[in-house]
């Protein structure tokens, strides 16, 4: 079989928007509001939890617009830091990337397919456990979540048109079925005393401590909400990242130095919209305990019975299935292109270097598979995703600073678009996630050191990587 020497652009400006939206939507949006809820208490809180996280990303986004076109090739962010600062910049943020960035997230969004998959098909549920090693319980679910992955793999080392057009279709799917759940919501189910009460003391923290059973509120008052407003942050933040997916896939989009920067801002604004009216939503129809207090967390659900009925259970089964079934295909297509950047440095495995016949990194796909197959198995993803919300926001930081430095040291590089709101809201971002990333740092050190760790034991495997590296070239 021959191999393709290079991408081939075969995606256009609604491909790559579909790609940012929907490796967005995940299932984040169905579940982290009760948890954020138990942080906040308050109907204002929460819902400026949502908005500023929306404005961040919406500023992340329009920034790497600058990016984007400075650097229209695969690879995107681990492009971006390495240019702007040095190949280990750039090698961390990759390691970072694979070790549990991507096939982290790629895991949790698997499992989370199966955990809803089972209201319809009971036996996929994840105490159905399939057999006990004694080191790991393989449950039902962790099959589902596995084949789920090494399906849409395999689609994607056909070719770049078999992925777009799941995502293309999936993500349509989930947008107007969110976009459904907000406008029946409201007709259906809303209730003007739920709303007033939820609204009627707005900015007044509270904490719920204790279980749901025998818990109560607590009031918080004064600096007390800097810790419990930026833990509930995680959530939202979690929810809406993997947009910069897009700038990974450069190399295979249509006038890139156009439409990767008009595709972040369409795909962030979009879902940054739908995110808000969902949780206005959820306050029309629950009043704050009934959301605080959502069985497993699953908001979504809670609601959807409010307006629905007993069916409701299944239909947001299915909704939230669609949802992680097309975030899956997009993080799966993209995540593989900055392995196959980074192996085009030498600081990857070699073969990961190399296009298929249908011009795929079909390696980068396998390689990345068996990693998160292993992660769906041994049960710690989701608390690695917790350790590296802390990580993946310096990364963003570190990215928007490198605006700057190369503003300075490539002043004369081609620039078709230039960041929006330069040098005002790269500042105002860079300052408001350091501010987030310090207090979660002081206030969560046993998640933030972890993932601080992940990331600086990056640094003796790039030296080996580059030694290797070295001697191959001598």
């Amino acid at each position: 079989m021959s191999e393709s020497t290079s991408f081939k652009p075969r995606l256009g400006l609604l491909d790559a928007t579909m790609i940012v939206a929907g490796s967005m939507i995940g299932s984040g949006i169905f579940i982290v509001s009760t948890e954020m809820t138990t942080y906040l208490g308050s109907a204002g809180w929460l819902i400026f939890a949502w908005v500023l996280t929306g404005l961040l990303t919406l500023t992340a986004a329009v920034s790497y617009g600058e990016l984007s076109a400075m650097f229209p090739k695969a690879g995107g962010q681990y492009v971006y830091l390495r240019e702007a600062f040095n190949p280990l910049t750039g090698f961390l943020y990759g390691w970072s990337f694979f070790a549990v960035i991507q096939t982290g997230t790629i895991a949790a969004v698997g499992v989370a397919f199966a955990k809803f998959a089972a209201y319809i098909f009971p036996s996929l549920s994840v105490t159905n456990i399939l057999l006990d090693l004694g080191f790991v319980k393989i449950s039902a679910a962790s099959v589902v979540s596995i084949i789920l992955v090494v399906f849409l793999t395999y689609v994607n080392t056909k070719g770049v048109e078999g992925g777009k057009w799941i995502q293309t279709t999936f993500t349509l799917a989930k947008l107007l079925s969110l976009f459904a759940l907000i406008v029946f919501g409201i007709i259906l189910a809303a209730r003007s005393e739920i709303w007033n009460a939820n609204w009627a003391d707005a900015w007044s923290a509270r904490k719920w401590v204790g279980t749901n059973e025998t818990g109560s509120w607590q009031a918080v008052t004064g600096m007390a909400i800097v810790p419990l407003f930026a833990s509930a942050l995680v959530g939202s933040l979690f929810s809406s990242d993997a947009w910069n997916n897009v700038t990974f896939i450069a190399g295979e989009i249509k006038k890139p130095q156009r439409n990767i920067g008009l595709s972040l801002f369409l795909g962030t604004l979009i879902v940054t919209g739908i995110y808000v009216a969902t949780n206005l939503m959820y306050l029309s129809v629950l009043n704050l305990d009934e959301i605080a207090m959502a069985k497993d967390g699953r908001v979504s659900l809670a609601a959807s019975e409010k307006i629905f009925g007993a069916t409701g259970t299944i239909i947001i089964a299915v909704m939230i299935m669609v949802s992680t079934f097309g975030c899956n295909n997009g993080l799966i297509l993209s995540g593989a292109r900055v392995y196959y950047t980074m192996a085009k440095d030498g600081l990857f495995f070699r073969k990961t270097a190399r296009l298929n016949r249908h011009g795929v990194p079909e390696f980068a796909l396998w390689i990345q598979c068996v990693w998160t197959s292993l992660l769906c198995l041994s049960g710690t993803y989701s608390q690695l995703l917790t350790y590296v919300v802390f990580v993946v926001l310096i990364f963003y930081v570190l990215t928007l600073i490198g605006i700057f430095r190369l503003r300075k040291t490539m002043p004369d590089h081609p620039r078709p678009y230039k960041a929006f709101g330069y040098p005002v809201l790269p500042v105002l971002y860079c300052i408001i996630a350091l501010l987030i990333c310090g207090a979660l740092f002081v206030y969560q050190q046993d998640q933030t050191l972890p993932g601080a760790a992940i990331v600086l034991l990056g640094v003796p495997i790039y030296y080996i990587a580059v030694s290797g590296k070295n001697k191959k070239t001598a």
